[in-house]
């Protein structure tokens, strides 16, 4: 099973040239970039780690691409994406958002756990076969 999140993750893993075209369209655009890396990857989970400082002022693609580098050299088992985000409407959204590494081992799976409550309401919740293990063993 491949994780599904962001842009292209449907595609084959990008290549070191395929992430800074990414990265260049970005920055035509005057987007910030951040770099973000997380061993718990359920859909719902949107706070990943941020790698370091936002990536505000940057114009040259290797250095994104060389901050990109060393989060998946520190963190080898960890998924690790690079989110774009456009001010222009006065706010900070993220209007890019791909997955640049995945852990190196399987991916974890997801159980959908069924709830029975009052009134015969069923509720149904997703977890990921990942989080069951402790922080820093989940691969």
């Amino acid at each position: 099973m491949k994780l599904t999140q962001g842009c292209f993750s449907f595609l084959p893993d990008l290549t070191d040239a395929q992430i800074t075209k990414q990265i260049q369209f970005a920055l035509n655009k005057s987007w910030a970039i951040s770099i973000e890396y997380t061993d718990d990857p359920h859909p719902r989970n949107s706070y990943w780690e941020m790698w370091g400082l936002p990536l505000f002022d940057i114009k040259d693609p290797a250095a994104v691409l060389f901050e990109i580098n060393m989060v998946k050299k520190a963190k080898p088992n960890y998924y690790v994406k690079v989110c774009c985000f456009d001010n222009s409407r006065g706010v900070e959204s993220c209007c890019l958002s791909f997955i640049v590494q995945r852990p190196t081992s399987n991916e974890p799976g997801f159980q959908l756990q069924r709830q029975e409550e009052k009134s015969r309401t069923i509720r149904y919740t997703i977890q990921s076969y990942a989080s069951t293990r402790p922080e820093g063993e989940r691969y």
